[in-house]
């Protein structure tokens, strides 16, 4: 049995052991702040299963397609849905495949794929839900920094109250 915690151990990428057993890694990112990744070892492949949005409010539809379509373009994960709709990055690999050069690109791509998704995701399935968050805190003089990638969709050239 391959001992993932070692291999995390050896790429200095702190976990923490989940009260099921699985390690749990937090990754940095830039637009989506954090990933969080589940790496469960089963008895012959170890499950990678990571966190990118909850269900969408709307364009269903939209965002689903968008998730086939980048599906086809990604390595050693792929996008999926739980009963909820909720958004996962998902994958498997056998245990001999389990290194720690093949667990640092698994873990790079989880990073890389929920980063750079998360906007264009955010922007399917929830314009409208940003769109009354950015007039809310606009009516409140409140930060609209952090909504910023999305300012094109409130009709405003710049942001107020910028950090």
């Amino acid at each position: 049995m391959v001992d993932v915690g070692a291999l995390l151990d050896e790429l200095e990428i702190p976990y923490e052991v989940s009260p099921q057993g699985g390690l749990v890694v937090v990754l940095p990112g830039q637009h989506k702040l954090k990933t969080t990744v589940n790496l469960v070892a089963g008895g012959h492949s170890l499950r990678i299963e990571a966190f990118v949005m909850r269900h969408p409010d709307a364009n269903h539809e939209e965002v689903w397609a968008w998730l086939l379509r980048r599906n086809a373009r990604l390595y050693g994960v792929a996008f999926s849905i739980d009963q909820a709709g909720d958004v996962y990055l998902t994958g498997r690999l056998p245990l001999h495949a389990v290194t720690t050069g093949e667990l640092d690109r698994v873990l790079g791509s989880v990073l890389a794929y929920a980063d750079e998704s998360f906007d264009p995701l955010l922007e399917l399935g929830f314009a409208d839900a940003i769109r009354r968050e950015y007039a809310w805190r606009v009516s409140r003089g409140e930060s609209t920094a952090n909504l910023q990638a999305f300012k094109h969709l409130t009709g405003e050239d710049e942001p107020h109250l910028q950090e």
